[in-house]
């Protein structure tokens, strides 16, 4: 069985650079040890990660999006976070693309959201271990910071360092009511991959952050969403949106970890029982 590789960073990559081979294609000095690597875990095969070396440090990256047959997305992220947690891996940038129910927003801009509400229906995703987990700081601000950062080298493009994302579960799109409540909720933007990721990253004691460009208008907001433009965004926003990545990551690698995020994951108070036995 193939041993996951040692290493503190991870990447996750979404819907933004789904269509470029990273990180080859950013051309920012990273070198790739080894690629498709898949893992076996307690959940099924893995997706395939690629390990790669940048600033002298490890860093393992995989894609979350893709559909396998057979693999939930709720299982998909226990796989990748198992691996997570099997390599080490304490601080973990993301990115995806979103929908904009914020009507002051619209496509390109990026945003680096600070807080979540969770409306996916799945069950519970975890992996199996014993902790309460405290999500007031459910993104690292610190990882926020280097993302900000990174995203405001783009000339001409709107970056915002806070907002409210809304996690539903997909595939289908929202409807306008649906969207029409999450506005009043105070929601942002909406995406299907945020939660279970930030439960799963406190839960191996990682810190996390994510950055978010808008693909589209939620429906019933400004207009109609246009696929074709949903399918411009896509193929060619990727090496943009890696090159944020790894800028952040260089930002992130030269800065010591004082977020408090590791703290906020705590011994569970309620246990299970024991029982004896013909109980």
């Amino acid at each position: 069985m193939l041993q996951v590789p040692e290493t503190k960073w991870a990447i996750m990559g979404g819907s933004s650079t789904f269509s470029t081979r990273f990180p080859e294609d950013v051309n920012q000095g990273a070198a790739v040890i080894d690629r498709d690597l898949v893992f076996e875990t307690p959940y099924g095969s893995s997706p395939p990660f690629t390990l790669f070396e940048f600033s002298r440090q490890r860093v393992l990256t995989c894609r979350m999006h893709g559909w396998r047959p057979g693999v939930t997305r709720g299982q998909a992220s226990q796989q990748i976070f198992w691996v997570f947690r099997e390599a080490g891996v304490t601080r973990i940038l993301a990115e995806g693309g979103v929908g904009a129910i914020n009507h002051l927003l619209r496509p390109r801009d990026l945003i680096i959201p600070n807080d979540y509400i969770d409306w996916s229906m799945r069950r519970d995703v975890g992996l199996g271990s014993q902790h309460l987990l405290i999500m007031r700081q459910s993104l690292c601000p610190e990882l926020r910071q280097c993302l900000t950062e990174a995203a405001g080298t783009l000339p001409g493009r709107r970056v915002f360092d806070r907002g409210v994302y809304v996690c539903t579960d997909g595939r289908h799109f929202e409807s306008p009511a649906e969207v029409s409540a999450f506005r009043q909720w105070g929601g942002d933007i909406i995406g299907q991959s945020l939660c279970p990721e930030v439960y799963l990253a406190r839960e191996i004691g990682a810190c996390y952050a994510s950055l978010q460009m808008v693909v589209n208008f939620a429906e019933g907001v400004i207009k109609d969403w246009q696929h074709r433009e949903l399918e411009d965004i896509f193929h060619t926003e990727g090496t943009a949106v890696g090159a944020i990545l790894l800028t952040a990551l260089k930002n992130a690698l030269e800065r010591p970890r004082v977020c408090g995020c590791c703290d906020l994951r705590k011994d569970t108070l309620i246990k299970d029982s024991p029982t004896t036995d013909g109980e």
